[in-house]
C-alpha cells in the first residue's frame, strides 16, 4: 500500500511509554513529519493485530520489550498538498505500554529518543497529530 497519495487511509500505531513522570519521545527520521517529535510507532502489517504491531514497532524503534498494550486514543493524521489533494492519511491507534526489558536505543525509523518530563513535552517541535493527542490526553498521562 502506498503511503504517499494513498487510495485509502492507512492504519498505524503509537506506543505511549511513561516512566517516572517522563514520556519517551522519538524524533522522526522519515517523512511524513521528518525531524519532528512524536511517540514510537509505525504501520500495522497485513495479518498482524494492532496490539502485536505496537509491541513490534516499539522494539524496532526503541530496542525496548514492552507488554500489556492498553488503548488510550485514536487520532487522524491527514496532510493535504497545495492543490488540496490528500498527500498522507493515517489513522493512528495509540496504546499505553509497559516496559518489560531492554535498553533504550534509537533504531529503525528513530533519529533520536529522549525521556521528556510531561511538563516539557509541548516545548518540543511535535507532529501535529501527536500535539493533538497530548493535549487531549495529558491528564491521563499525568495519572500514570
Amino acid at each position: 500500500m502506498k503511503r504517499l497519495y494513498p487510495d485509502q487511509p492507512i492504519v498505524g500505531v503509537g506506543a505511549v511509554i511513561v516512566s517516572e513522570g517522563k514520556l519517551l519521545l522519538e524524533k522522526r527520521s522519515n517523512e511524513p513529519s521528518k525531524g519532528k517529535w512524536t511517540i514510537p510507532g509505525g504501520l500495522v502489517d497485513l495479518g498482524e493485530s494492532i496490539e502485536q504491531a505496537v509491541i513490534r514497532e516499539t522494539k524496532e524503534e526503541t530496542c525496548l520489550d514492552v507488554e500489556g498494550p492498553r488503548l488510550i486514543d485514536v487520532v487522524d493524521n491527514v496532510d493535504l498538498d497545495e492543490a488540496g489533494k490528500v498527500k498522507y492519511h493515517f489513522v493512528i491507534v495509540d496504546y499505553i505500554v509497559k516496559i518489560k526489558g531492554g535498553t533504550v536505543e534509537a533504531a529503525s525509523d528513530a533519529e533520536d529518543l529522549r525521556w521528556v518530563p510531561l511538563s516539557e513535552v509541548e516545548a518540543y517541535d511535535l507532529t501535529r497529530s501527536f500535539r493533538l493527542f497530548f493535549r487531549r490526553n495529558r491528564h491521563k498521562l499525568e495519572s500514570l
